[in-house]
């Protein structure tokens, strides 16, 4: 298929920069198959039969945007912008730095008082960070001199703030190494998941450590010449047990965000069966992908000309996808990481209650 394939008109305005407050009052358009009805998260719970199971990501959003100043000698210094990517098995950090171009191997970052960074290489475009602390000591100063890293469509509008700290952060969140939120997670809250209990749904977190490949321009006209970006993830023999015991007692498995579900496709071993899984994944989901765990999907809405366009296009069919996003824009369904939610049912409607 043609990237072309994938693309649609958005208007600027319909680009989220804020979050809906309370977090489950967005809107949530529900697809089941061509059928499109206009509802919000709180109704979430009417669409979920007793014993369904959403499978969650658990991973956390570091502040991983920098500013600062890079000293070498005989020099005062200049303003240096740094986002950080991810660990490397040698301790330093990948990090896009900003001027690249002016940074030499050896400078020293200097972000705050407690917190700096040694240069020690380049490649494709990334530097190689060393910072001055490690374990516990790194986390404090980073949580105190960086900012969260906003995707560059809300970046491009305003800078991150404090609010940002909770906004752009599940409720849920537990492990440490995302520099991207999973952000059909962000619409859920206290009220929402007591909601959810009363109905029977149950819960079950897997870990998928967002990266900045998330968004990445697919430059290639033939998608299947585009090379995947890999992310770390887990799922735990725990979280396997509780998704193959909703499988085989007929129950669906709803991952929410498009994280969780590559994450158990790539753990998925045969139809309707997973193990426990740890390890990088570069699952390129397009369609004609045959699913093999995931019976539903929440996300949110898509870039075009994206991955996660053609993932649940993947899903829930090209047709039907287009459909879902000219019936969005008409109605003016809020976009990307802080807009509004879709559920996509490829299921028939005698499988679902509706709300």
């Amino acid at each position: 298929m043609k990237l072309s394939d994938f693309d649609f008109d958005l208007p600027d305005t319909l680009i989220a920069t804020r979050p809906a407050r309370p977090r489950s009052s967005a809107r949530m358009l529900v697809a089941q198959g061509a059928a499109i009805t206009d509802a919000h998260v709180t109704d979430l719970p009417n669409w979920l039969r007793p014993g369904d199971l959403l499978v969650l990501n658990d991973t956390r959003v570091i502040p991983a945007r920098l500013s600062g100043i890079r000293h070498r000698e005989n020099s005062d210094g200049a303003r240096i912008e740094a986002t950080l990517l991810e660990p490397r098995a040698d301790g330093t950090w990948s990090a896009l730095l900003k001027p690249l171009k002016r940074i030499r191997d050896g400078e020293m970052l200097v972000f705050s008082d407690a917190l700096s960074a040694t240069v020690e290489g380049r490649a494709d475009g990334q530097a190689h960070l060393r910072f001055n602390l490690t374990g516990d000591d790194f986390d404090a100063a980073l949580a105190d001199a960086g900012a969260m890293p906003l995707p560059p469509y809300i970046a491009a509008k305003r800078p991150a703030d404090a609010q940002d700290m909770t906004d752009y952060q599940t409720i849920w969140a537990a492990r440490q190494g995302a520099v991207a939120a999973p952000t059909a997670s962000l619409h859920f809250d206290d009220a929402l998941m007591a909601a959810l209990a009363a109905r029977g749904v149950k819960t079950t977190h897997v870990t998928l450590h967002v990266g900045a490949g998330t968004f990445l321009p697919v430059k290639v006209d033939d998608i299947s010449d585009h090379k995947m970006h890999s992310e770390w993830g887990e799922i735990t023999a725990k979280a396997a047990a509780a998704i193959s015991t909703a499988k085989q007692n007929g129950h669906h498995v709803i991952p929410v965000g498009t994280t969780a579900l590559r994450l158990i496709e790539t753990a998925a071993t045969a139809p309707g069966q997973i193990a426990a899984w740890q390890g990088d994944t570069d699952i390129f989901i397009t369609p004609g992908f045959r699913f093999q765990i995931a019976d539903a999907l929440m996300t949110n809405f898509h870039l075009p000309r994206s991955t996660l366009m053609m993932l649940v296009s993947a899903f829930l069919g090209v047709d039907e996808i287009r459909a879902v996003y000219d019936h969005a824009v008409t109605r003016h369904y809020r976009f990307f990481s802080y807009g509004d939610a879709s559920l996509l049912l490829p299921a028939s409607p005698k499988d679902t209650q509706s709300a």
